[in-house]
């Protein structure tokens, strides 16, 4: 596997994020994780999405460690601080999944408080259903857990082809564009920061493509599975969307319907925000995750 590594140079004087790396060596791929907070009862692990990195849970991250929680925050192989495999046949759906569960395992968390957002979502819902016991909460943010048997919304038809067709992926400015308020240079610049150049993108491009869009697809069966350990979770699950994301619009009903612990939940739309929550609604997410954990078992 080639592999390339953003160098340190590149995360120099990031705005707003003084957090202190942690790596841990899975097979061939180094995975940088934060880990702040010295709580041994709680564990929040908040897990990003395409084409963010940690960064972006940068303003939630103080507020549910002072709250007394620890809080986990890994880079998904290929994106911030973590390697970045340069063959796209490098990346599938399960190695994903798999280098994110090793993380979890080595780690040894527990009492797990999951947020996922995203393709958070998609790996993170994976990991809980398949470890059940390592889990206590879920907070579901603009995602979904795709089998491949309904219609794939045209916004993400449209997302695929431009994550291949596009000549240059500038990854600050497709953040921008899935926000609803105007994001600075300056962060712009944070966003962009993992990739100095295009041959560091594989992974970012390649993301899109991984998602199972027919029942055939090598993921589906898996997250059919999956959905048979979500139908029967009486745990807490709580979903927090936005009320401006095309994509994953109306997937906080369809938890809702499904999943037996999402009943009697204070579910909540999160108003004036995008597809990146987390970027322009951090603090009121912070908040809703620490009141999650306070008022459910």
């Amino acid at each position: 596997m080639e592999i390339l590594r953003t160098p340190d140079s590149r995360f120099t004087g990031l705005a707003d994020y003084p957090f202190e790396p942690h790596y841990l060596q899975c097979d061939e791929v180094r995975i940088h994780y934060l880990n702040e907070g010295t709580s041994d009862s709680e564990t929040v692990l908040l897990i990003h999405g395409e084409p963010s990195w940690s960064y972006l849970y940068r303003k939630m991250i103080p507020i549910i460690a002072d709250a007394g929680h620890r809080v986990v925050v890994p880079d998904l192989v290929g994106f911030g601080k973590s390697d970045k495999p340069v063959n796209q046949e490098d990346y599938t759906y399960q190695k994903h999944v798999d280098w994110m569960t090793a993380l979890v395992q080595v780690l040894d968390l527990k009492n797990i408080t999951l947020f996922c957002q995203d393709w958070g979502g998609l790996i993170g819902l994976r990991i809980a259903a398949e470890n059940e016991d390592r889990f206590k909460r879920i907070v579901a943010a603009n995602t979904f857990l795709p089998t491949g048997e309904y219609k794939t919304p045209e916004a993400f038809i449209r997302w695929q082809k431009f994550s291949q067709n596009t000549p240059m992926f500038k990854v600050g400015k497709i953040i921008a564009s899935g926000c609803v308020a105007e994001m600075s240079a300056e962060v712009r610049d944070a966003y962009d920061a993992p990739f100095p150049s295009e041959e560091y993108k594989t992974g970012a491009r390649i993301f899109p493509m991984l998602v199972p869009t027919s029942p055939s697809d090598p993921a589906s069966e898996p997250n059919r599975k999956a959905w048979d350990v979500l139908k029967q979770w009486d745990k807490p699950f709580l979903t927090a969307f936005s009320d401006s994301d095309p994509i994953t619009a109306g997937g906080d009903g369809y938890f809702q319907k499904l999943i037996p612990g999402t009943r009697g939940q204070s579910h909540t739309t999160i108003k004036g925000a995008g597809h990146f929550l987390q970027e322009e609604k951090g603090p009121e997410l912070a908040r809703l995750v620490v009141n999650f954990i306070n008022n459910s078992d």
